[in-house]
């Protein structure tokens, strides 16, 4: 059985994936990978993976060498089983077959990490992608990571590339620092309050915009003679508060 989840970690088979290939939970694929043999699957399950890997016993588990072609032959299988109302739902329109897939494969990992760490990888993931448009840098930390773990070559540049490079070389310094175990919690202590600062202070900021943005509203609101903002009277509602907002700078500026 080692060597099955060997092999499934090779082939890139997360326990998502294969839990719906085999139509069972994800923690009854655990408890299917922590028997000590394959043959005391349920018969059908078993059928069912050895048909994934294109074998006819478990005993030639052991003797699979994993390729390029072997992983795409293992792959087109695993996708032929796919739900067919999952490739029709709304979360996959106007997407081709390989983004599909792509955005298949991230749900799927996503799901794994669900329940881990109280859910938090998921959580920080989410509000990675929330930042994205707003920090470039968030895009070369993409870029590095990739290239880190092998996933692409290293002087590939998808972004703008003299930034990303500078960016990579300084987070690559960073990591061999992080690495050396010469870096050490007192000597960064004081670095770590700066960030910790900054942090709480856009944090305030962006309280501080939000109280002034509700006030903001309520004005325009009381001036419109209205109580809330519905699909009839928003356009009336925002023109009225770019109207206010405008009012506001012009007073600044005085």
């Amino acid at each position: 059985m080692d060597r099955l989840n060997e092999l499934l970690h090779e082939l890139g088979i997360s326990k998502v994936k294969l839990s719906k290939f085999l139509g069972v939970s994800r923690q009854m694929i655990y408890n299917y990978l922590e028997l000590d043999d394959i043959n005391k699957w349920p018969k059908d399950k078993k059928v069912l993976l050895l048909n994934l890997l294109g074998i006819k016993s478990s005993e030639e588990i052991e003797n699979i060498h994993v390729t390029t072609d072997y992983i795409s032959e293992v792959e087109m299988r695993l996708n032929l089983k796919k739900n067919p109302e999952s490739e029709s739902n709304d979360i996959f329109s106007g997407l081709d077959d390989k983004k599909k897939e792509l955005l298949n494969g991230i749900i799927d990992l996503i799901k794994e990490y669900m329940d881990d760490d109280n859910g938090a990888i998921p959580e920080y993931l989410f509000h990675y992608l929330q930042a994205l448009n707003n920090t470039k840098e968030l895009k070369y930390i993409l870029g590095y990571v990739a290239k880190e773990t092998g996933f692409v070559k290293p002087l590939e540049f998808a972004f703008e590339e003299e930034e990303q490079f500078i960016f990579e070389s300084i987070m690559y310094s960073a990591m061999v620092l992080y690495r050396s175990g010469k870096a050490s919690k007192s000597k960064l202590a004081e670095s770590h309050r700066r960030f910790v600062s900054q942090i709480e202070q856009k944090m305030e900021d962006k309280l501080s915009r939000t109280m002034e943005l509700n006030n903001i509203k309520a004005q325009a609101l009381k001036e419109l003679g209205i109580s809330e903002i519905n699909e009839q009277n928003a356009s009336e509602v925002f023109e009225k508060i770019a109207e206010i907002q405008s009012r506001k700078v012009a007073f600044d500026k005085a």
